[in-house]
């Protein structure tokens, strides 16, 4: 059984845009969180795809990730991850090639299938004609081919061939569980999102892992959320901004990142607090302490390879502090 001191410790970011600051702000402290955790030994940082929401500012991912990667020196920065239905294939070979040409042995591409916003926006980035998940496996397929010269297809990617980074499939479901698994791919689970899928999904990849020409055994990458302060007090304050978000983003009405007192401050219903609290269940708040234990039995009961946190707190000083904190239970 693995234990926290024995794994990879990652970085997940959404590029968070707080009430009463704009995307400009959110876009420098991503690059000031990615030096911070790559000082912290942080084995890699990955930014998110999400269209049309006022608290996020990581739309544009191949771009940030090309910033991140110039920032810094070390620290693998990758999608976290690249919709694949949101764009043509030759897109997305052509833009990672071209980052792992810039920055060779440090990008991941990390590939999901939802479409990271509502059906509108969808529409709209996907045209009329659409790129729908249907077509996910064939659309994968194409956009790996690209990166191997291939003398018969009419089309190419240049950039691409020959700077292929690491394929990574993202998922909060079986789908692409089964899916990592048949094509011997490593396979990052989104348990911040759908923690009652986790042990099934992982347990799934794993009975399904077929080695291929990038790994010979099974590599499982647990997303997690994780708040960590002084004490557990603190740590439940600044955990009230993500629960109000994602409140309100499942109620159809996204929201930047409010303070802690805008979100103590909120008119919940009872009815608020109950999906609040089944929300809050799997995330991991508290002190030092309180986070050891938290991951540790996330460890006993999935055997991760690594874990990728991910901090939604309102102030910038408490989101580093809370990956020190965390940084420091594997020393």
């Amino acid at each position: 059984m693995t234990s926290l001191p024995d794994i990879p410790l990652s970085v997940l970011d959404l590029a968070p845009i707080t009430s009463g600051s704009d995307s400009a702000t959110a876009l420098r402290n991503t690059v000031e969180l990615a030096r911070h955790t790559e000082r912290l030994g942080y084995h890699r940082y990955w930014l998110a795809e999400h269209h049309n929401m006022p608290g996020i500012a990581s739309s544009a991912t191949a771009v940030l990730i090309g910033h991140v990667a110039t920032a810094t020196e070390r620290i693998r920065v990758g999608s976290g991850g690249v919709m694949l239905p949101n764009h043509a294939p030759l897109v997305v070979a052509e833009q990672f090639g071209t980052l792992e040409a810039f920055h060779p042995g440090r990008i991941d591409l990390g590939i999901g299938r939802a479409p990271g916003t509502d059906q509108r926006t969808a529409l709209a980035l996907r045209g009329a004609a659409g790129l729908g998940a249907e077509d996910f496996p064939q659309r994968l397929s194409e956009l790996m081919a690209y990166f191997e010269p291939d003398e018969n297809r009419a089309v190419n990617a240049y950039p691409a061939q020959g700077h292929r980074p690491p394929v990574w499939l993202l998922g909060s479901s079986g789908f692409s569980a089964q899916l990592a698994g048949m094509l011997g791919l490593p396979f990052s689970f989104a348990h911040h999102f759908s923690a009652e899928n986790t042990i099934p999904a992982v347990r799934l990849y794993r009975e399904s892992f077929r080695p291929s020409d990038v790994l010979d055994e099974p590599y499982v990458m647990l997303g997690t959320s994780v708040i960590c302060a002084d004490t557990d007090e603190q740590a439940r304050w600044l955990a009230g901004p993500s629960a109000l978000t994602f409140l309100s983003l499942r109620k159809g009405r996204p929201i930047p990142l409010p303070t802690p007192q805008e979100a103590a401050d909120h008119p919940y219903t009872d009815l608020d607090r109950l999906f609040i609290e089944e929300r809050m269940a799997s995330n991991v708040v508290g002190s030092p302490e309180t986070v050891r234990k938290g991951l540790d039995r996330l460890l006993a009961d999935t055997d991760a390879d690594e874990l990728m946190v991910t901090t939604m707190v309102h102030g910038q000083g408490d989101r580093l502090r809370s990956y020190e904190l965390v940084a420091g239970l594997t020393r």
